[in-house]
């Protein structure tokens, strides 16, 4: 006879970024029972990344059997190229992997076993169940920060085509445009990132500043360089989005990430510019995310009690949980 979950029972869930990762321990309602924040060491090489994903798994795992509960499995998110069917690193340009056994890695490593996904489709994915998109079956959630990587959910469904769906900032949106990290040229990352806002302010007027935040602050000011950069980038983003969404018939599109954080200073120009490109295609909504830079984490949590057969809980794309 079963008799229903454990209330001590617990996953593992790890959202690995650029320079930092997010890392807790949830209960089956995704509640955080304990959390932990560490640097991401990428300057020391892949190697050095990987020990330190390791050494924070085991740091949770400890945690959650000081707390005397039971970890029945961990999610482990990444950026770049993630291929969930064979729990591979394909490749990330930030972190120098290439096609890395990375959940195999992690579990020899510590002895937990290891669910691997995608940094912004689990972001994508947690605001699909519990944020921003919860009840749309059409979706591109999309994150803008150091770089720029979108989620889609098409008839309810993530695509993920092997790990390569979703690349919204290496769609071409200014012809022979700056040089992007990728090898091209002229991609979104390098006009409307939170980077790219921040670096091409510094370089119109001489003045740095240390992020995109700042280039908003001045903007509300009524800077005049500020005002042509943001707008720039918000002209860049409803190119993309308006070919993304002829392509994909999205019905809703989430903004998330730092650049993000600007709210309506961001979107009524991303609107505005969206709208202004489209003819015959669905018009979307377009809204902010609601689970702020938790959401990868969150979701990361997803795929971990996804991973548990006889979880006591689903998680569905409509937003409800059953029985």
């Amino acid at each position: 006879m079963h008799e229903g979950p454990d209330p001590g029972d617990c996953v593992i869930a790890l959202d690995v970024g650029g320079t930092g990762m997010k890392g807790a321990l949830l209960d089956r309602s995704l509640r955080p029972l304990q959390t932990v924040r560490r640097a991401t060491p990428r300057g020391a090489g892949p190697d050095a990344v990987v020990d330190e994903i390791a050494a924070t798994l085991r740091a949770l795992a400890q945690q959650a059997a000081g707390l005397g509960l039971t970890v029945r499995h961990s999610g482990v998110v990444v950026p770049g190229i993630v291929d969930e069917d064979r729990a591979r690193a394909v490749y990330s340009a930030n972190l120098g992997w290439r096609d890395l056994p990375l959940a195999d890695l992690l579990e020899q490593r510590t002895g937990l076993p290891v669910a691997l996904g995608h940094d912004v489709r689990a972001g994508g994915y947690a605001e699909a169940v519990l944020g921003a998109a919860r009840g749309a079956r059409d979706v591109l959630f999309v994150a803008i920060g150091t770089g720029i990587a979108a989620a889609v959910i098409s008839d309810g469904r993530p695509l993920r085509a092997g790990g390569y769906a979703g690349e919204l900032g290496h769609l071409v949106v200014e012809a022979d445009g700056a040089p992007c990290g990728c090898g091209g040229r002229g991609c979104l990352e390098t006009v409307a990132s939170a980077t790219a806002v921040a670096a091409a302010f510094s370089a119109r007027t001489g003045r740095a500043v240390e992020g995109s935040d700042q280039v908003a602050a001045l903007l509300t000011q009524g800077d005049p360089d500020a005002q042509a950069v943001w707008q720039r980038a918000a002209e860049a983003l409803g190119t993309a989005l308006a070919t993304a969404g002829t392509l994909l018939g999205t019905e809703l599109i989430v903004l998330g990430g730092g650049l993000a954080q600007a709210r309506e200073l961001l979107l009524t120009p991303v609107r505005a510019a969206l709208f202004a490109r489209l003819t015959f295609q669905r018009t979307p909504c377009v809204v902010g995310a609601a689970l702020g830079d938790e959401a990868g984490c969150l979701g990361a949590g997803l795929h971990a009690w996804r991973a548990v057969s006889d979880a006591a809980v689903t998680f569905e794309l409509t937003g409800s949980r059953t029985p």
